[in-house]
């Protein structure tokens, strides 16, 4: 017996998990929404309080700053997936794969989508202000300099490669749900997870729900960017990437490959 499950039936559960996400209650699934921003900012916050505190290390090596706030990020994600919170991003993977197999509703898939969104959001400013900015943790150097620096250059960069930059980002991030699919065991799982979302992180891809903790707590904290600039400069283009990435390169691409025949014969 195999100790890890196949592609096609990695696709099956990714599958079965966006149908039961769309079954819950609404406010049962307002709920874990909210969770999965809040975990997501966590893991956000756990790389900034590390890699921030770093500035020696960082002016020799760069890459090596780059590779820790990688390196720590995915805790946020692997929290998400092991207590069954929701999170945007890898939505669009979980529910692009029923609505192709028709078993979402188009209208249903926008619900969800936009819900998940929407409280992602909420969960991600209660860690961005209440849990970290309101105490003072980006007050002082060097983490209110690295995460001025770092949102800075998040915003303020060109529209078109924010957005390639979410497709790479959320291409990686379905990648590590469906990976940590693949597990049969907990430590199995937090691996799969761990090396794509480590991966998008390090490059400096774009991930939206991320971005709705780094920025704000940047804003909170006093950083010269107007949540105008963020919203339009940044969370915009990395959104329509991440939609993208999660929806075309990882659900789409595996509904093909695992379902699409399947349904042909039905």
């Amino acid at each position: 017996m195999s100790n890890y499950n196949c592609p096609k039936d990695i696709t099956n559960e990714f599958c079965a998990s966006g149908i039961y996400k769309a079954s819950l209650p609404t406010l049962k699934f307002i709920l874990i929404a909210v969770l999965g921003g809040a975990f997501i900012a966590l893991g956000g916050l756990l790389s900034v309080m590390v890699a921030g505190g770093m500035p020696g290390i960082g002016a020799e090596n760069p890459g090596i700053v780059k590779f820790v706030a990688g390196a720590l990020f995915p805790v946020g994600l692997i929290m998400v997936s092991v207590t069954g919170a929701d999170l945007f991003t890898s939505d669009c993977t979980a529910f692009t794969l029923p609505l192709l197999g028709k078993k979402l509703q188009p209208v249903s898939f926008l619900k969800m989508l936009l819900l998940s969104y929407v409280f992602n959001f909420v969960g991600t400013q209660i860690v961005a202000y209440f849990l970290s900015a309101d105490l003072g943790f980006f007050a002082k150097e060097p983490w209110q300099g690295y995460l001025h620096h770092y949102t800075e250059a998040k915003v303020y960069q060109d529209w078109g490669s924010v957005f390639i930059k979410g497709i790479g980002a959320n291409w990686l991030v379905c990648l590590g749900m469906f990976m940590g699919y693949a597990a049969k065991d907990i430590m199995g799982k937090c691996i799969g997870i761990w090396i794509p979302v480590m991966t998008f992180v390090t490059l400096g891809y774009e991930h939206s729900i991320a971005n709705m903790f780094f920025v704000p707590a940047a804003i909170y904290s006093g950083a010269a960017i107007s949540w105008g600039d963020f919203v339009f400069n940044n969370l915009i283009p990395a959104t329509l990437g991440n939609l993208i990435g999660g929806g075309v390169f990882v659900g789409c691409a595996y509904w093909y490959l695992h379902s699409y025949k399947a349904q042909q014969t039905l």
